[in-house]
């Protein structure tokens, strides 16, 4: 009976890896114009596309959450046109996040930077800004590299802040007081 309860647990593990844990990467366009390729704003002779991929991650509480991560995939624009990449498109791979204590980019570290939801707030692990890339790998292998902030009391100050504004505007939006 125990080997039987274990094949059945096994089986849906790789269920769960197979087909919730690493969906297939979608080819996005760009929304507004329609462009599977875009140019670099510095360079038309470079170019990228746009990809997203839904994986289920396990948050900071451990819960385990569908989250839609997306990422860039620099080239040529002539290689990137040669690929034949179409909206749409579903491909092998995976979208992998890396995090690091040192900026990815020396000339702009500022674009990369770990920030918190919508707070504004970089995440740090010692006063130290996290920096945080997504990339497009074909290993399906590749796993993560997360560092986990330690600015926990800042981001809850920041949280508790934009709810006790959210629920003072409903108020305020709902006043139904004598005129």
């Amino acid at each position: 009976m125990i080997v039987y309860h274990t094949q059945i647990l096994l089986i849906f593990i790789i269920y769960l890896k197979q087909f919730i844990m690493n969906s297939k990467v979608t080819v996005l366009s760009d929304e507004t114009t329609g462009a599977v390729v875009n140019l670099s704003e510095n360079n038309p002779d470079y170019g990228y596309i746009r990809v997203q991929q839904q994986r289920t991650m396990i948050d900071d509480n451990g819960f385990l959450r569908r989250k839609s991560i997306s990422a860039l995939v620099p080239g040529t624009v002539s290689e990137l046109n040669d690929a034949g990449f179409y909206a749409g498109q579903l491909i092998e791979g995976k979208i992998v996040v890396e995090e690091s204590l040192e900026p990815f980019n020396t000339k702009t570290p500022e674009r990369d930077l770990k920030v918190a939801g919508e707070t504004g707030i970089v995440c740090t692990i010692g006063g130290q800004p996290i920096y945080r890339r997504t990339m497009l790998s074909f290993d399906a292998a590749t796993t993560d590299a997360l560092i986990k902030h330690d600015n926990v009391e800042e981001l809850r100050a920041a949280y508790d802040s934009a709810k006790a504004k959210s629920a003072l505007k409903a108020n305020k939006d709902f006043d139904l007081g004598a005129e």
